[in-house]
């Protein structure tokens, strides 16, 4: 997108270095499962300013005093986490590149999450295309001033707190061996915390404990990676560890109720040039005449998972509960990043932290590259130049 930047990193770019890059990107570490992209996105400084006015945008709308209360129904009553904290401490929100009326590129809000991404995985990928393309220094992976000295402090400020690392502990299911585990082991490097799956957690009393070299220590402090739809149908596998919704001595990183009320669900209450038009399904009283221009999403799913692209009127009908659901217009991404053989489209991710008592921040970011019918994995599986990377954004 900044084409003195693309052409000078096309004309570089080589089979061999890319296999160089990912050797790189994965030494001292396990093998990354997920495709990494072959190149970095370059952002002109404009899109750059309209991601960060529409992140400021939703930003006004979660720090609205009656927030809690318009996101309460997004927590299945299943799910709610008792001792919810004041805010969350990571929002990520997913903007599609596309073309405004006035033919700009500009951003389309896609998903966001009040759950954390891969904030330390994305600093050693930005540094990994450094060390072996020569990426221009007009442009910055980092956003708001920070640097590298700068982010990890702040890093360390959210995911530790007041504690000790020894005390705080990365957890999901089967932490180890997560898709995205090369971010858990990044984060261990970076702020030397635990990495635990859940069954090496045990519960006495309201507290927690893990062991280590015969003795058992207590955790204060969870970095929680554990999204529960992934084990709605297995809570037997709290019986061999502990509850996350029984009452805890225990300090979220983040508190899972956030990761239900900063979702698909907020949408709906967003108007702005950068948010498709979206409504709750069971508040549509006509379907839309141009119904081919619209998307329909479950609420509470994953990684694209019930997405209807070429949504159906019967498709509509057959659903027993729209308050569920959202109907959104189609996001028509631009193919604006140039591959060796056509246009690639883009996706990125602005990421934020939000420390105790402070305020959100924009640090750094996250990008996407698909040919495919959607932004994804499974979308992508016979493509290349797709799969994850990073956005380095003009000064």
């Amino acid at each position: 997108m900044i084409p003195a930047q693309r052409q000078k990193y096309n004309q570089q770019f080589t089979t061999e270095k890319y296999k160089n890059f990912i050797n790189e990107l994965e030494n001292g570490f396990k093998e990354i499962p997920f495709r990494v992209a072959e190149t970095p996105v370059f952002v002109p400084k404009a899109l750059k300013e309209k991601l960060i006015a529409a992140g400021e945008e939703i930003i006004n709308l979660i720090k609205q005093e009656n927030f809690k209360a318009i996101t309460q129904k997004a927590i299945p009553a299943d799910w709610n986490v008792p001792n919810e904290n004041k805010q969350p401490h990571f929002l990520t929100f997913d903007f599609g590149i596309c073309k405004n009326e006035a033919g700009e590129l500009s951003p389309m809000l896609i998903e966001m999450q009040g759950f954390p991404s891969l904030y330390a995985f994305q600093i050693h990928l930005a540094n990994t295309f450094r060390k072996c393309f020569d990426i221009d220094n007009s442009t910055n992976h980092f956003l708001n001033g920070f640097d590298e000295e700068k982010y990890i402090k702040l890093f360390k400020e959210v995911i530790i707190g007041n504690h000790q690392p020894h005390e705080v502990a990365i957890m999901d299911v089967d932490a180890q061996n997560q898709k995205t585990a090369i971010d858990f082991f990044v984060t261990q490097k970076m702020l030397g915390i635990k990495i635990l799956a859940l069954e090496e957690i045990k519960k006495v009393g309201k507290q927690l404990f893990y062991e280590e070299d015969g003795k058992q220590i207590q955790l204060k402090r969870i970095y929680n990676r554990l999204i529960f739809d992934e084990v709605a149908d297995n809570t037997e596998i709290f019986k061999n560890s502990f509850d996350p919704r029984d009452e805890l001595e225990i300090e979220w990183v983040t508190h899972p109720n956030w990761f239900y009320r900063i979702s698909k669900y907020t949408m709906p209450f967003l108007k702005s040039e950068f948010v498709p038009e979206t409504r709750f399904l069971n508040e549509v009283t006509e379907i839309p005449a141009d119904l081919e221009n619209y998307v329909l999403k479950p609420l509470f799913s994953f990684a694209g998972m019930g997405v209807i692209i070429d949504v159906t009127e019967a498709d509509i009908n057959k659903i027993s509960d729209p308050e569920n659901w959202i109907l959104q217009r189609k996001v028509k991404y631009e193919a604006v990043v140039q591959s060796p053989d056509g246009g690639v489209k883009v996706e990125i991710r602005m990421m934020y932290l939000w420390p105790d008592g402070g305020e959100p921040q924009l640090c750094t970011n996250l990008a996407r590259l698909s040919k495919g019918k959607m932004i994804g994995v499974r979308y992508n599986a016979d493509f290349d130049w797709v799969g994850g990377t990073v956005g380095f954004m003009e000064e």
